[in-house]
């Protein structure tokens, strides 16, 4: 069970690596990338980072940018945020988003089958 204090931490790390993105990072594999959300461990060691893009064609594209710039980004992110230790962080795609619009479609189809 996520503590108050890691779900708080998330909630700002993800804001802050959105603003890095947005204004410090020129990589242009990077540039059409949305933090969706950040877990952060209740120790606050590690945060995995969970990100979406524009066109789901370059996520993997994504994924190995932001891993690449993922030491750059911790370094942005504990001159920004008072922690005491910067947690280790972690990207990952989001498939939710996915997911939903699959439920979505399949409920539009049952929807359909019962006209």
């Amino acid at each position: 069970m996520k503590t108050l204090k890691s779900k708080k931490t998330g909630s700002l790390i993800a804001r802050e690596i959105s603003n890095i993105i947005l204004e410090d990072i020129k990589d242009p594999d990077i540039k059409f990338v949305t933090i969706t959300s950040c877990d952060v461990s209740n120790d606050l060691s590690y945060a995995k980072v969970y990100f979406t893009c524009l066109n789901r064609e370059y996520k993997d594209i994504s994924l190995e940018a932001l891993n690449r710039a993922a030491n750059y980004i911790e370094l942005e992110l504990s001159k920004r945020i008072e922690i005491r230790k910067m947690p280790q962080i972690s990207f990952y795609y989001d498939t939710s988003i996915e997911y939903g619009e699959k439920i979505d479609a399949k409920l539009k189809e049952l929807k359909e089958e019962d006209r």
